[in-house]
This record gives C-alpha cells, sequence and structure tokens, in this order.
C-alpha cells in the first residue's frame, strides 16, 4: 500500500486513499523534518533544535523518543516508510518520489534537463502542480521557517523558468493567467513583469503589456522612489514600437568544449544538486583530493544542464597538480577561448589584458557553462571569470580556494569517497553485473581496499576489463597486503596511479605539513582530536593546528567535524611510506599513546569515581565532567580501541592492559560488549608478556564480564576459575566470586550465584571494601528474590541501599532501586515499585548508563502493567526500546510483549 506524503500544503500522509492520522503539530513537525532529510540521518539534537528550536521542553529527548515511536505506529499500516536508528541518528527511508517536495525537486532538475522545449514546460507543469499552499504551514520554528522560505523561493524560481520556457516555446497563452496572478502577488518584481509583457504582447495583447508597465513603473515610484530598470525600459520601448526582435533571438556562435563524463558514471546526487542549487552567474568550486572523481563531476554536471545554457560551453584544464607538467597560464586559456567564440585571429588583440577583457564583453549577456578544471589556486582561476552574471562557472580544485569564495562569492562543493552500494555500482557498470555478482566476496574486498576513491576503483576495474578471465579474487588478493596496495592500484600511466595522484599534493607541503602528514600516516584510529594529533606531533595546539589547516586546504586530510581530523585509508598508506618525512615516528607513537592513556583515566574517574583505582603514570589529566567524558569516550571510541591493539603491537604492554581498564566503564554503560571483549582479550595477552598477575587477573576478569553480556557463561566461568589462581588479594578474590555470581545469575541459577556473592560479601568485608560490601549485599537481595525468599530478599536491599547511599556510590544505589523495585513489584506493593523504579531511572540517566536506564525502564512498563495502567506501561517499553536501538542492542523479545515476567537478569 504506496504511501505518499504532503509538504506542500497541509503537513499530511495518505496510504491507500487514507489519510493517516500523525497527532499533533509537533508531532507532524518531527515527521517533517525527518520527511525533509528523507533517507538521510538526523541526530535528536538536531530534531530537538528544528522542531522546538530554543523553546524546548525538560525532558526533550524523552518526549521525542515518544513522538517518533507514536509516528513509527501511525507508519505502520503502509509498511513503505519507515522510521529507523542508525548510529548517526534517525532516518526516515522513503522513496523520495512518495514525498511531494523531492518529487518537486526532482522534476525541475529534470526539466532543466531536457532538450524538448514542450517536454521540459510539461515537466515544469507537473512540479508546480504540487503545490496546494504554503508549504509547512503552522510550523513556526527557525529551521523549519529557513525551510519554508528556501521552498518558497525554488516555487517562485521554478515559475519564472516555466514562464521563460513557455514563452520560448510560443505557449504564452497556457501561462498568461498564473504569470498575471503572480505578478499581483508580487508587484515590484521586474524579471516577472518583463514576462508578463511579453508573454501579452506575443499573445495580440500590446495594450495590457503597456498598462503593465505602466502601473509596475508607477508603483516603483511611490514605494520606492526609483525607476524600471533598464532591461524593462528597453521591453517597454520594444513593445511601442512592435520590435520584430522580440519574436526572433539572434543566433549566436555555440561552442561545445566539455567532454563528455564516462558512461561509468555513478553517483555524486546530493553533489549535483548542490551545484543545481547555484544561482545563474554563480560560481561553483568543486573541491576534494586527487582521485576523487572532481573532474568527472563537473563534466557530468555540464551536459545534464546543457539545455538551460543555450549559448554553448567552454572548458579548460588548467593542469594545476599535474605530475607532467607545469599548470597552464590563464593568459593561454583565455586566448584558445577567444578562438572557440569565434574571434577572428587578426581581430584578437596583442595586450593580454585586452584580451581578457575582450574574452569578458563576449561572454557577457551570454547563457553559457565555463568549467576550469584542475586549478592550482584562486589566482590561477580568477582571471577566467566572466565579469557579468549569465554563465554557470565551476572549478576544480585540490585546495578550497578561499580566495575565490571571499572575492567573488564561490560556494564549494566538497567531494568525498562513494559509499559503498555507490561504489560497486563503479565496478559493476566497468565489469557488468554478471561478473560482479559472482564473486561477492573478492567485491567486497575490493571495495574495503579502495575505500571508496574512485581512482582507485577505476584502476582495479581497469585491469579486470583488460583481462577478462582474471578472478577478482586475484585482484583482492594483490590489495590484501597494506604494505603493497599502492604498487598494485598503479596503472601504468601517471594519470591513472593513485601514488602519483597523491605525490602531486604532497610535495607542495611545507615541512612541517609533511612532517605531521608522514605521523597521522602511522597513527592508530580513525579520526582524531587537537589534543591528540598535538601530541603525536609533540607541538602546542596552536601551532598544530596551522599545519592541519594546510593539510586540510590540500585535501589530504578532511575535518569532517569541527576539532576532528580524518585519513583516507589509501592517503594514510602513502603518507606512512614516506622515507624521512618524519624520522620520529616511534616517539611520536608513544607520545599519541601516553595521551590516549591519561585522558582516558581521567575520564574514566569522572564516570566511576568509586572504582577500585590504578597507577597510569606520572602525569594526569585533570578529571572532567561526567557529560564531557562520556561525550571524550564516544569521540574517541574507535581510536581508544585501534590504541590498544598498537600499544600491544609495538611493545607497550602497560599502556594496551591499562587503556583497556580505563574503557570499561563506557563500554560497559553504552553496551558496547564485543568491543569490551576485544580490548580485554589484546589487555590479557599483554599482561601475560609483562609478568603481571595482577593485571592479567583483572583483563580476564574485563573480558568475562562481557563474556557473560553475550551469553557465553561458561567461556566466563573459564576466564574467572583462572584469574582466581593469580591472586591473593582479598578484594581482588571479591571482584571475581560477584562476576561469577553474575554469569550463574543470568545463564538461570539463582542458588549458584547467592553461593558466590556471599564468597564475594565475605571478602570484601575482610579487605575492608565498603563499595564491594554494598555491591554484594544487593546481588544477595537479588537472588533471594528470584528464589521467591522476599523478606530475606527486602532485609539484605535496604542494607545495601543505605551503604551506597553513605558511600556516595549513584550507580549502585540505582542497580539497588532497580532490585528493590523488582521485590515489591513481587510482594505486589506496586506503587512502591513504582517510586523505586522511578528513581533508579533518575539516577541511571544521570550517570549516563543507557542500557540499565532502558533495562528498568521495561521493569517499570511491566509493573505499570500488572497495576492495570496498559497506556504508561506501553510508554515506558517504548522509550527502552528507543533506547536499545540507539545502542543497536537486539529488542525483539521487547517487541513482542518484552520478555517473560521472571527476569533473571543478574546484578
Amino acid at each position: 500500500m504506496a504511501t505518499r506524503f504532503q509538504l506542500l500544503g497541509a503537513v499530511e500522509a495518505r496510504a491507500g486513499g487514507r489519510v493517516l492520522e500523525l497527532g499533533h503539530r509537533r508531532q507532524c513537525a518531527v515527521l517533517a523534518v525527518l520527511l525533509l532529510e528523507a533517507n538521510r540521518p538526523v541526530t535528536a539534537g538536531e530534531l530537538v533544535n528544528r522542531v522546538w528550536g530554543g523553546r524546548a521542553p525538560q525532558r526533550d529527548r524523552e518526549t521525542l523518543y515518544g513522538y517518533l515511536s507514536r509516528l513509527r505506529g501511525a507508519l505502520a499500516p503502509a509498511g513503505d516508510a519507515r522510521i529507523i536508528r542508525r548510529a548517526s541518528g534517525y532516518v526516515l527511508t522513503v522513496e523520495p518520489e512518495a514525498v511531494d517536495v523531492h518529487r518537486f525537486h526532482r522534476l525541475v532538475a529534470s526539466a532543466r534537463k531536457i532538450d524538448d522545449c514542450l517536454a521540459a514546460l510539461e515537466a515544469y507543469e507537473e512540479a508546480l502542480a504540487l503545490w496546494r499552499g504554503e508549504a509547512l504551514p503552522g510550523l513556526d520554528t527557525p529551521w523549519l521557517n529557513d525551510r519554508r522560505d528556501a521552498l518558497d523561493r525554488c516555487r517562485r524560481e521554478a515559475g519564472l523558468e516555466r514562464n521563460e520556457l513557455a514563452l520560448r516555446c510560443g505557449r504564452q497563452a497556457r501561462v498568461l493567467d498564473e504569470m498575471s496572478a503572480a505578478a499581483a502577488a508580487h508587484p515590484l518584481d521586474e524579471r516577472l513583469a518583463g514576462q508578463l509583457m511579453l508573454g501579452l504582447y506575443r499573445a495580440g495583447r500590446q495594450g495590457e503589456a503597456l498598462d503593465c508597465y505602466r502601473r509596475l513603473r508607477t508603483r516603483l515610484a511611490d514605494e520606492v522612489g526609483v525607476d524600471p530598470g533598464e532591461p524593462l525600459r528597453s521591453l517597454h520601448r520594444r513593445i511601442l514600437r512592435a520590435d520584430p526582435s522580440l519574436a526572433a533571438p539572434v543566433a549566436r556562435r555555440v561552442p561545445s568544449q566539455v567532454p563528455a563524463p564516462p558512461s561509468t558514471f555513478t553517483g555524486r546526487a546530493a553533489e549535483l544538486a548542490r551545484l543545481s542549487e547555484l544561482a545563474p552567474g554563480a560560481v561553483g568550486v568543486i573541491v576534494g583530493p586527487g582521485g576523487v572523481g572532481k573532474t568527472w563531476t563537473a563534466r557530468r554536471w555540464a551536459h545534464e544542464h546543457r539545455a538551460g545554457y543555450p549559448d554553448g560551453q567552454l572548458f579548460a584544464d588548467l593542469r594545476g597538480f599535474d605530475p607532467a607538467g607545469p599548470p597552464v597560464p590563464a593568459a593561454v586559456v583565455i586566448r584558445r577561448f577567444l578562438d572557440a567564440l569565434g574571434v577572428a585571429a587578426a581581430s584578437v588583440p596583442a595586450d593580454p589584458d585586452a584580451q581578457t577583457a575582450l574574452y569578458r564583453s563576449l561572454v557577457a549577456g551570454r547563457r553559457m557553462i565555463i568549467v576550469l578544471d584542475n586549478a592550482r589556486d584562486s589566482a590561477h582561476a580568477a582571471p577566467l571569470l566572466p565579469g557579468a552574471a549569465g554563465c554557470a562557472v565551476l572549478v576544480t580544485s585540490r585546495h578550497e580556494l578561499v580566495g575565490l569564495v571571499t572575492a567573488h562569492g564561490a560556494r564549494p562543493v566538497a567531494l568525498g569517497t562513494l559509499g559503498d552500494d555507490e561504489a560497486r555500482r563503479l565496478l559493476a557498470g566497468h565489469l557488468g553485473g554478471d561478473r560482479v555478482a559472482a564473486e561477492p566476496a573478492a567485491v567486497r574486498a575490493l571495495l574495503r581496499h579502495c575505500a571508496g576513491l574512485p581512482l582507485a576503483l577505476g584502476i582495479v576495474a581497469a585491469r579486470a576489463a583488460v583481462h577478462p578471465g582474471l578472478p577478482l579474487a586475484e585482484l583482492a588478493a594483490e590489495l590484501e597486503d597494506a604494505a603493497t596496495r599502492l604498487d598494485a592500484l598503479d596503472g601504468g600511466e601517471l594519470a591513472v596511479n593513485v601514488r602519483a595522484a597523491l605525490s602531486c599534493s604532497a610535495e607542495a607541503l611545507s615541512e612541517g605539513e609533511a612532517r605531521l602528514f608522514a605521523l597521522l600516516g602511522s597513527a592508530a584510529g580513525e579520526d582524531a582530536g587537537l589534543d591528540a594529533i598535538a601530541s603525536l606531533a609533540g607541538l602546542p595546539a596552536a601551532a598544530t593546528r596551522g599545519l592541519l589547516r594546510g593539510l586540510t586546504a590540500a585535501h589530504l586530510v578532511a575535518e569532517p567535524r569541527p576539532g576532528r581530523w580524518h585519513m583516507h585509508d589509501l592517503v594514510r598508506l602513502y603518507a606512512a611510506e614516506r622515507p624521512g618525512a618524519a624520522p620520529d615516528r616511534p616517539a611520536a607513537r608513544r607520545r599519541l599513546l601516553d595521551h590516549y592513556l591519561r585522558t582516558a583515566y581521567a575520564a574514566n574517574r569522572a564516570l566511576a569515581p568509586l572504582r577500585d583505582p590504578i597507577d597510569p603514570g606520572p602525569v594526569e589529566a585533570p578529571i572532567p565532567s561526567e557529560a564531557r567524558a562520556t561525550a571524550w569516550f564516544a569521540a574517541e571510541h574507535a581510536n581508544l580501541l585501534a590504541a590498544v591493539a598498537a600499544a600491544h603491537d609495538n611493545g607497550l604492554d602497560t599502556h594496551a592492559w591499562q587503556l583497556a581498564w580505563a574503557m570499561a566503564t563506557y563500554l560497559d554503560r553504552h553496551a558496547h560488549w564485543r568491543d569490551q571483549a576485544a580490548v580485554h582479550l589484546t589487555a590479557e595477552a599483554a599482561a601475560r608478556r609483562l609478568g603481571d598477575r595482577a593485571a592479567q587477573a583483572y583483563a580476564l576478569n574485563g573480558l568475562a564480564r562481557a563474556e557473560i553480556w553475550l551469553g557465553r557463561y561458561e567461556q566466563a566461568r573459564a576466564h574467572l576459575r583462572s584469574a582466581l589462581e593469580l591472586l591473593d588479594d582479598p578484594a581482588g578474590r571479591a571482584h571475581l566470586h560477584r562476576a561469577l555470581a553474575r554469569s550463574h545469575a543470568r545463564d538461570g541459577d539463582p542458588r549458584q550465584a547467592l553461593a558466590h556473592d556471599e564468597q564475594a560479601l565475605a571478602l570484601y568485608a575482610e579487605a575492608g571494601h565498603r563499595c564491594g560490601q554494598a555491591t554484594a549485599l544487593n546481588a544477595i537481595g537479588w537472588h533471594h528474590a528470584h528464589l521467591g525468599e522476599q523478606e530475606q530478599a527486602l532485609r539484605f536491599c535496604v542494607r545495601a541501599l543505605a551503604l551506597h547511599r553513605d558511600n556516595g556510590d549513584r550507580p549502585g544505589a540505582a542497580a539497588t532501586l532497580d532490585s528493590l523495585g523488582y521485590i515489591h513489584r513481587r510482594r505486589g506493593r506496586h506503587d512502591e515499585a513504582l517510586s523505586c523504579y522511578g528513581q533508579a531511572i533518575e539516577l541511571f540517566a544521570e550517570i549516563g548508563d543507557r542500557y540499565e536506564m532502558a533495562d528498568t525502564l521495561i521493569n517499570l512498563g511491566d509493573t505499570h502493567a500488572a497495576a492495570g495502567d496498559p497506556d504508561r506501561a506501553r510508554t515506558a517499553w517504548q522509550l527502552a526500546m528507543s533506547v536499545f536501538e540507539e545502542l543497536g542492542v537486539p529488542s525483539a523479545s521487547l517487541r513482542s510483549r518484552l520478555r517473560p515476567a521472571g527476569n533473571l537478569s543478574a546484578r
């Protein structure tokens, strides 16, 4: 049952002819934002800001999750539009044609590409017919108001383009009424008035055309104090004398220099759309690293938009980064352009400045596309820009061309690498779908090794195409070894060689930039913050930022988010192999790992101040707030995983196990249990190599905790038994018995769990470990509750809560309140259970433990259901499901009434 969404009028959804109930205005605003960003992720923070502006409610995230859950329910009957949660945000997956806004933009873009006048006119009219009133009516926030204004501008621009097309086709009669209505709504729009005058004149209504001019002139004089512009005055004079040229445009020489894009061109829909949004006369700057497809994208756009620029196309390869020779001077290009524009050799001035002036005079007033490919810098391209509006200019470069942006109002469009789907289509375009489908594993490996770089994909595809009998698996095997991957991406010519493409950019770096570039190539992780990169370089933050600015301008690193820098995989390999650029790589790697360890340790102390400490070294970082600590771990998650592996691989074993220790609290609270297992497996190997029995026991405990969460209870118990053989101190052994108890509890054996937690309590008491005693008391109460011994359970958990509060242990108190909620529910004391669960949820939310918060929300929902309040139960369960989806935790059992009432989740 196809769903259709309307935003160009009342916000509405229809499925099978039925209007879906979308809820109140604010809930409709959430849907509107997701529809406007259809198939693109929007973070929860962005949704809150866009839906509420500066007037968000106090519990905005919970309110938002409720709206999203109800919208999912509203859209469920149709089935072809779903709101899903991804790591990067919420995405409404929907066919773009089902949303009138996206259909409107698609039709307008299509109309601009159609050569046939009447067919283009039909496309414009179909697009404008989608409007049924004001866009996004009744939705009033800054972001939505901006989008409404932008849509209105697009509507007006499409209407003006439709009018011009109708006049060109001689179909003015079919748009005269709409032009008249639009002119009445916008009485000072001279372009619209000119169209209406010309339409009336060509329809034989010369008097009305002249009346239209007189009304506009009078209104401009009265309201603005100016006369109509010269173009409109000229049109008025020509109508007065019935100028024949009004019906017959003058023919000109039309150059067509832009080469066709390759037939295998794939993707870049978003970037092409951004270029299409440029106003006539604007300059678009396509920037990106070597081999990313800037030239192909410019050529594709130029060919798609030929119909809108009937006076022709000029193209020049400026060779700004050509390994075969120096850049082409602007004066040489201008001379070639004069030839293309039909200027006889005898008429070309000798003076270069006069040639530039002649070039600009010739293109003034024309609608042309001018592509300036591969500019070295802004000064290289600036002399070739037209002097008047009307032409679309595209400049491509590996540099950011800030000078063109600031001095000429150029609009930058950055090209990144291709996504997997686009990269796969590119390979299939070269090799055919059957060959790609025949070796799916090899294709996945090729895509992974080429990392979305079109040049690399093209080289691989070309090699495979030249040797049709060569299995793709052999090519993938060549690329498997990182040390020789760039050798495999050499097509035998400078133009098809990844290393040569990157060298042109790298050779232009300063000495300091070249050193940092090489160091970044050998650093572990995906992207990095300024402090980490400064530690790697051994430089102050300000000096490091300056070097990064140069690397970013050369597109050798990218800044995908403010303050975070990323290097493409193939660029990283090239940077790592540059000889002599950074002789201090081992020391730099040690500085970076020192930074990560100090900062991670401090961040962990902020999250878990009562946790038994370790000694991370003589220099400690200041302890941040809980919120900053959580944000830092989230940003550095992948880097810290890589840092643990790099520390072990480079013999820095203390760093390896201590980094795992420092990450554990964050990984646990955010349900990253597979990562928890991986880092502690590495930590155990590092500690064993050190001969540090206590560190090895800790690592085995951390590994076991992850195995428990993953349901691998026997493996967990084997690790814990091995750890017990390594330790003599009471507190350490108590921790291990606590973990053994947890494994038995989650495995459905509370009696065995109780025995281990009673041992843990005795050992904690012997060690004087108050936090451990409180935790063990709560766990003992939990086990008694699951054995049906509710009064004993209550006594232990009440003691545990008092001790946790006395210790200032918020996570422990939250867990104990959850236990008490369960005990009260089993005793039939629903009000007391709800109170305990509510307090636990607030504490888990405060400390940022999203998993435990969601788990307790399920318990809260179960209690509401038991108390006969299904609506509140459903709200709690839906919030829990939203959190689980954010964390990537399966929630299938929650969808089918969550889980059985006898929850055996362990304390």
